[in-house]
């Protein structure tokens, strides 16, 4: 169908914005089916990529082998959490890399739905601001009783070990939360607990004092356990949940599986850092429901890749700790 004349003039001023910043692509995200010929004609010389609201329309825009298309989940959700779910499908598949600048066209103002309106504004987006902060949904996407606040504050802690590990030195270690415990039950003592004798506003991980505090007590062999409160339990513990029937990707070793098992085993969920990559990894249920890759880039969530628990890997990542 024909673009609008607001239309045009957006296309127009996206344009111009890549130009000058330079911006690296221009994502629309459609309603409708457009004149494409007529889009690029007006974004000439820019990366354009093409993300539809329906599963109809995506597969429709996917015929035209000249477009750039991203598959999105036809989930109703509100125009400025898709725009967050293109981003970040555009960055795992690759299409945009993690701090990207990106300018973004789309319908902002709530239309019936038998009046779609292609395109009513125009935002500029640095990915590297845009996704460093963790959506709600991705975390309720979880399915558990633990406070949204709780998984925020513990998991952003786990990327912040992983991307700036201690005085120089990359860190790998667990946190667990939640169930605490039945976790507790579950381990055993490698050394002192760091905790042990202090207040509970002394352990709450709210306190951005005391996240710093576990930044240097990461560094020790041993889990951390944290309970729903965000309050810390333990540390330098060892986690002895029966690790057989856990999946497993290759290539990982005792520490990812340490973390997998615990979680199938109680109702926590544990949150494991690599110390070679900084990558934090995610369990609940004894499967890798998400991925993050923090290092010098914001965080982004990646799709589970699961395979059955190779018990003799030939490079055993990190983990030569049983944490």
């Amino acid at each position: 169908m024909p673009i609008a004349k607001q239309t045009a003039a957006l296309l127009d001023a996206a344009r111009d914005i890549v130009r000058s910043l330079p911006a690296d692509a221009v994502l629309l995200l459609t309603e409708t089916d457009m004149d494409w010929d007529d889009v690029y004609a007006h974004l000439k010389g820019c990366r354009v990529l093409i993300a539809a609201e329906s599963r109809e329309l995506t597969e429709k825009l996917h015929q035209n082998v000249d477009l750039d298309v991203i598959d999105l989940d036809p989930e109703p959700v509100p125009a400025r959490e898709r725009l967050s779910l293109a981003l970040l499908k555009a960055v795992n598949t690759n299409h945009l890399k993690p701090g990207a600048h990106v300018v973004v066209l789309y319908n902002g103002i709530a239309a019936p739905e038998d009046l779609p309106e292609p395109i009513d504004s125009i935002s500029l987006i640095h990915l590297s601001e845009h996704l460093e902060q963790l959506t709600l949904q991705d975390l309720r996407q979880l399915n558990t009783n633990i406070p949204v606040d709780t998984l925020r504050t513990v998991i952003h802690l786990a990327t912040e070990i992983g991307r700036e590990g201690r005085e120089g030195k990359a860190v790998g270690t667990i946190l667990v939360v939640g169930d605490h415990r039945k976790v507790l039950s579950m381990s055993s003592s490698l050394n002192f607990n760091p905790f042990k004798g202090y207040k509970v506003e002394e352990r709450d991980l709210k306190d951005r004092k005391v996240r710093e505090a576990i930044k240097d007590i990461a560094q020790l062999d041993g889990a951390i356990i944290i309970d729903s409160d965000a309050v810390a339990i333990a540390a330098c513990m060892s986690l002895n949940a029966e690790k057989k029937g856990t999946a497993m990707s290759k290539g990982f070793g005792t520490r990812h599986l340490a973390a997998a098992a615990i979680s199938r085993k109680t109702s926590a969920i544990a949150v494991c850092v690599s110390q070679s990559s900084g990558t934090v990894r995610v369990y609940q249920n004894g499967e890798e429901v998400m991925h993050i890759e923090p290092m010098n880039r914001p965080l982004v969530w990646q799709a589970p890749r699961l395979e059955a628990f190779d018990p003799d890997p030939e490079h055993d990542e990190d983990d030569s700790n049983d944490k």
